[in-house]
């Protein structure tokens, strides 16, 4: 973890675009609140579809012109090819942005070709090639290696690709074992890289969303999580209490440990971070 403590702290919550005016609402007040902490950035998720996309770029400007904070879209290889990423970043330059989230993507069901970047770093490479130093470009870790990863010895030679095609820092996979994060540091400082490596960081809200997502993407929830989550049922206030503290003192652990800030994946919802942040007495302008 010695290469992570040097980084000064950057806190930062993810959004994904709306579907509904009903859905812009409900992010246009999660955004203002989340404000008031003064975040790093706001970043904004990409899916494979143009109508998504198109979402994607009408949520960056709408949090840029609304907040005034530095919003920070995701760009995927998924059906992308050249000429159109290369219109978004031209776009994306006129619109003042200055960081990007580079990924791979998961590929949608049915999907036969990614499109003309197959990786991540080859994305990474491209936005260099194209834009020199423009833009911060961040990539995705993952702590407990990801889920098509052969080896994680293999995930772990992508993620240095990634960073030696030209990514600035990284944002993890949420996760709620740290030890898992812990060792991930470690297993890239040995393999001679520095660079700053965010931890991500989910709010317990939902078990069963909770349960979806973590199944999709490999993140492991505890057993003693799962269990004690399953055995609420209903009762929504007892396991919005219990998942609060399970964040919460993830959280200060990481923290302690010098990890160089968090990335809450908010559900474009404002209070659950908002409670961690307070308990955690992390700074903020007027919270």
């Amino acid at each position: 973890m010695e290469s992570q403590k040097k980084y000064p702290k950057a806190f930062s919550f993810e959004f994904f675009p709306p579907r509904t005016e009903a859905g812009r609402g409900k992010l246009r007040a999660a955004s203002r609140e989340l404000t008031r902490v003064d975040p790093r950035y706001f970043s904004v998720t990409f899916g494979a579809g143009g109508s998504t996309r198109t979402r994607t770029v009408e949520t960056v400007a709408e949090l840029m012109n609304d907040t005034g904070v530095r919003a920070v879209p995701h760009l995927s290889c998924i059906g992308a090819t050249e000429d159109n990423v290369r219109q978004l970043l031209h776009h994306y330059r006129k619109m003042g942005v200055r960081q990007i989230v580079a990924l791979r993507g998961d590929i949608p069901s049915g999907m036969v070709s990614l499109g003309e970047f197959h990786h991540a770093n080859e994305l990474v490479e491209f936005i260099r090639r194209e834009t020199g130093d423009h833009f911060e470009i961040e990539v995705a870790a993952y702590p407990e290696y990801h889920p098509q990863a052969p080896t994680p010895e293999e995930d772990l030679d992508n993620f240095v690709r990634k960073v030696r095609a030209g990514a600035s820092s990284a944002i993890t996979q949420y996760f709620f074992n740290p030890d898992a994060y812990f060792h991930f540091v470690d297993e890239v400082e040995r393999r001679g890289l520095d660079v700053a490596i965010v931890p991500g960081v989910m709010p317990i809200i939902n078990y069963r969303q909770l349960a979806r997502f973590s199944d999709a993407c490999g993140a492991e929830i505890p057993r003693w999580i799962r269990r004690r989550l399953e055995s609420f049922g209903d009762d929504q206030e007892s396991l919005l209490a219990f998942g609060h503290d399970v964040v919460r003192d993830l959280c200060q652990r990481l923290l302690d440990a010098g990890a160089p800030g968090l990335h809450f994946y908010t559900l474009n919802r404002a209070e659950p971070s908002l409670a961690v942040w307070r308990d955690l007495d992390l700074p903020a302008n007027a919270a």
